[in-house]
């Protein structure tokens, strides 16, 4: 690799004192449902990249933010759009004065500094961008920068994680198997109904019976995933009502508001939802 010039060892030093801005300090509230702390654990120290599947809501941010703060990594996070670019990830030169300095994207900066980096919803990036992170995957664990002219040797503590809803991309936005099978698998359910009921009180502070109601409403709503629901009822949406609820909301303005409304535009399937709403409340 060339010599780093004056503006390029500023930009390293820069690039020190941002990395500890993505560092977790405090525990995150995580509730395992089996063994997805070991398998990300044996990931890790086998350098291997992971890929978070499952549906909306259903925990894989919370997981990895336990994780980053269990290994004592810094996490950088990246929500992927249709119009993220390559620069975005790797980095670009910046005019800084008179002088043109290299700029670490979050890619880059983890990859450099041994963080976690998470690709959220990989598959809403543009293809030419997801091809990026190839290198990063198998035993080189490399990252171009082309506009260097440099190969950026990934940090041992590097670790790279993507999330991925199997159950909503449609066939012009799927995970390419060249991309997919470059990582091992945690796949993500919604928690069992005694589970969700500890998350629901934690995260809200709703009381015990009204949170056994939240959950008994949330079966239900998954349910009417046979009769059309895109997608079930996420436990972050029963959070959010039983948060609603403890400020003061009527349970049934709450669920409204939190689920009836969010879940769907169609209104037989907002009528369907408000029965059930009704019905349990």
């Amino acid at each position: 690799m060339p010599n780093l010039n004056r503006s390029d060892t500023a930009s390293a030093a820069h690039n020190g004192v941002a990395i500890e801005t993505y560092r977790i300090t405090e525990q995150p509230y995580y509730l395992p449902f089996g063994q997805e702390v070991e398998l990300f654990e044996s990931a890790y120290r086998l350098k291997l990249p992971v890929m978070l599947k499952g549906p909306t809501g259903c925990g894989k941010t919370r997981f990895l933010e336990f994780m980053a703060w269990r290994l004592s990594l810094p996490l950088v996070t990246i929500a992927c759009h249709e119009d993220l670019t390559a620069s975005d990830l790797v980095g670009r030169y910046l005019l800084s004065g008179s002088e043109t300095v290299w700029q670490d994207g979050p890619l880059s900066l983890a990859v450099r500094h041994g963080a976690i980096c998470y690709l959220d919803e990989v598959v809403e990036a543009r293809k030419d961008t997801t091809v990026v992170i190839h290198p990063l995957t198998d035993d080189r664990r490399i990252l171009p920068q082309e506009k260097r002219g440099m190969l950026l040797e990934a940090h041992p503590d590097f670790t790279l994680v993507i999330s991925y809803n199997p159950g909503y991309q449609s066939v012009m936005k799927d995970l390419k198997h060249s991309t997919r099978q470059r990582f091992v698998a945690v796949e993500f359910g919604y928690p069992d109904a005694e589970n969700e009921r500890h998350i629901v009180v934690q995260e809200s502070g709703v009381d015990q019976k009204t949170a056994g109601q939240l959950i008994h409403l949330g079966e239900m709503v998954r349910n009417l995933r046979q009769h059309g629901l895109e997608e079930g009822i996420s436990t972050r949406l029963l959070v959010y009502a039983g948060k609603l609820i403890v400020d003061g909301a009527d349970p049934r303005t709450a669920c409204e508001a939190a689920v009836v409304r969010s879940m769907s535009d169609d209104l037989e399937m907002q009528e369907a939802i408000e029965e059930i709403v009704a019905g349990v409340f």
